[in-house]
């Protein structure tokens, strides 16, 4: 509909215009399979040499050390939640500390005093991504569109809803998934028992939304709360995959990175050409 497509265009306009610059991920070549949720029980001590040429976690797209296909984390959660991991982890930036995209990321939730036109910009971004890039990510997770949302929970188990669902639950139809820390079990490695997952019919498709991934282990512990009450697939859409500037590991994957704005014609996992 008009009206519809001028909405759309207004906030993509918003980000071309005034938004923080993003850092996106390059889509991977043609013929670069997707990790798979229930991949083969890989040792992350272990480096896989033919993959040696990867530049980036083949799950997280977070910063790998030669020779390896994953880094240290991904590698770890797939030796511990094999069958209850995310189908596919999609991030739709880089968050490079230091940078503007990722203080909007601490911003829109400050306790205090969130700042509205970090909220504004969250929101716009992740409605255009799903709306333009929506398909790619049902796609590279092997799933159907979504039939139901959640949201990672934050780690200091804040009673109160995660200020991600408050933005976006209003404005995407999906029957929320509440999902709520378990008391006592705070912590940053991965436990399929952190968080306590409500009802959802069997076979869901679930879109799980995550602000900020730092190692992953919330938002895989999530998921596998998820998978525990009956979720089939479950992809996760990240607003912005951490990357420390000082990690020296990181050195090799930020010299890649330019800034740029959200490009509707391209994603981390958008079908591209073989070359």
């Amino acid at each position: 509909m008009p009206g519809q497509t001028a909405g759309w265009d207004r906030l993509r306009l918003r980000l071309r215009s005034t938004a923080p610059p993003l850092y996106p991920p390059a889509p991977r070549p043609a013929g670069s399979p997707p990790a798979p949720a229930a991949a083969p029980v890989l040792d992350p001590a272990v480096p896989l040499p033919a993959l040696a040429a990867a530049p980036d976690c083949e799950v997280c797209r977070g910063p790998v050390r030669p020779g390896f296909a994953r880094c240290y984390q991904c590698g770890h959660h797939g030796l511990l939640g094999d069958g209850l991991l995310a189908d596919a982890m999609v991030p739709i930036s880089y968050a490079i500390r230091g940078t503007a995209f990722a203080e909007d990321l601490w911003r829109y939730k400050w306790a205090r005093a969130p700042a509205a036109s970090a909220q504004a910009s969250i929101l716009a971004l992740l409605l255009a991504f799903l709306a333009d890039h929506g398909a790619c990510v049902w796609r590279h997770a092997g799933m159907p569109p979504p039939s139901r949302l959640a949201v990672v929970p934050t780690g200091s188990g804040r009673p109160d809803p995660h200020p991600l669902l408050r933005l976006v639950s209003p404005c995407l139809r999906l029957p929320i998934c509440p999902l709520a820390i378990r008391p006592g079990r705070q912590g940053r490695d991965f436990d399929p028992d952190r968080f306590r997952a409500g009802q959802i019919p069997d076979a869901a498709s679930v879109l799980l939304l995550d602000d900020t991934w730092v190692s992953g282990a919330s938002a895989q512990s999530a998921t596998a709360a998820l998978k525990q009450v009956g979720a089939r697939h479950v992809a996760v859409v990240v607003l912005g995959r951490h990357i420390n500037p000082n990690d020296p590991a990181a050195g090799s994957l930020l010299t890649a990175l330019t800034p740029a704005r959200y490009d509707p014609s391209t994603c981390a996992v958008h079908p591209r050409p073989a070359p």
